[in-house]
């Protein structure tokens, strides 16, 4: 069994701004996009414990609640142990994301990669989730953005411990799939180099964007796609940065992106085409990818999110996007353009 054959459908759900990342999100307003996004049809949706410390584990829980369980695939991360105790929230060390979830819950986050604790926090996502099983965990942010220097050897403590640990729930059918959830390429290389574990897929988030996508296209595409494996796309909208938002990789965008999105949106305007559709479709051209999952705060991005999946692309615009430059030339396009 292969990603592709666990995942229902090329649009997924991304839950980070359900734990109140960059903004603090009603109640109301997140368990009402959860909604909508079962309401248009999408059952695949993805979580984290660290996402608001646990914040968007429950308000997925509390939204699924009642939900034909065999009706939907959920995906969550181990790797960030979230506690009952808790910590000064500003004071925490989350790499790039620190400051993310400012807005979410204030537990303790413990990171640890060993047996016992991707154990744990398995068994503390079933219980936020309000579900009896997971069918895809992902080992979350194993990665210099994250880790700086110690990354490679949190990634050792990993392979020792959590890899070794999914590769035996998979093989026990406690759960259907495995691998990275990671906003970097190289841990993804790194693993698929070792013989041994067997991971199915990965979720990388960033990296396969139209704004940023030539490191990936160099190995790791190729690799995953060579051994019939499959990528979740996560953050196909650059953080909001190609959609008009301010942000880029969790951060002020920086004038060479502003520029890229510029330049990008006047062919896009002038084609007719809208950003999120450019954004989306590029992503899923790529033969290695399995499904996208922006992430979606009120429940009208749900429908713009559909409406850019479904929206027809002149294969113009993709020539055109080449021509000037502004995709590499090696990155597959819709309808082979």
């Amino acid at each position: 069994m292969t990603l592709k054959d666990v995942l229902p459908g090329k649009l997924g759900f991304g839950a980070a701004p359900l734990g109140n990342m960059f903004r603090a999100i009603p109640e109301a307003e997140a368990l009402a996009t959860v909604e909508a996004a079962w309401n248009d049809g999408i059952r695949y949706f993805d979580n984290a414990p660290l996402y608001g410390a646990g914040l968007a584990e429950l308000r997925m829980g509390e939204a699924l609640a009642g939900r034909p369980r065999d009706e939907y695939v959920i995906s969550t991360k181990i790797g960030h142990v979230i506690l009952d105790e808790v910590e000064d929230v500003s004071a925490r060390d989350l790499g790039e994301k620190s400051g993310v979830f400012s807005n979410g819950l204030p537990n303790k986050v413990l990171h640890d990669y060993s047996e016992d604790a991707t154990l744990r926090s398995i068994e503390h996502s079933l219980k936020r989730l309000r579900t009896d099983r997971i069918e895809i965990v992902w080992v979350h942010d194993l990665a210099q953005d994250f880790y700086g220097d110690e990354w490679i050897g949190t990634f050792e403590s990993a392979r020792k411990g959590a890899f070794r640990t999914l590769d035996r729930l998979r093989d026990e059918g406690v759960i259907k799939a495995w691998g990275l959830g990671v906003n970097k390429v190289e841990p993804i290389e790194l693993l698929l180099e070792l013989k041994e574990p067997r991971p199915d897929g990965f979720l990388l988030a960033g990296r396969y964007s139209l704004l940023d996508h030539d490191r990936a296209l160099q190995r790791v595409m190729p690799m995953v796609a060579e051994r019939g494996l499959g990528i979740v796309v996560g953050g196909p909208y650059s953080s909001g940065a190609l959609v008009g938002g301010p942000n880029f990789e969790y951060a002020p965008a920086k004038p060479a992106i502003l520029d890229k999105v510029a330049r990008i949106k006047a062919i896009a305007d002038r084609r007719g085409v809208s950003m999120k559709a450019a954004g989306l479709q590029f992503s899923l051209a790529n033969p290695a990818v399995a499904a996208v999952i922006p992430g979606a705060s009120q429940p009208s991005r749900i429908t713009e999110d559909r409406a850019a999946l479904d929206e027809v692309v002149p294969a113009d615009f993709w020539r055109e996007l080449r021509q000037a430059g502004l995709v590499n030339p090696a990155a597959p396009l819709p309808g082979g353009a």
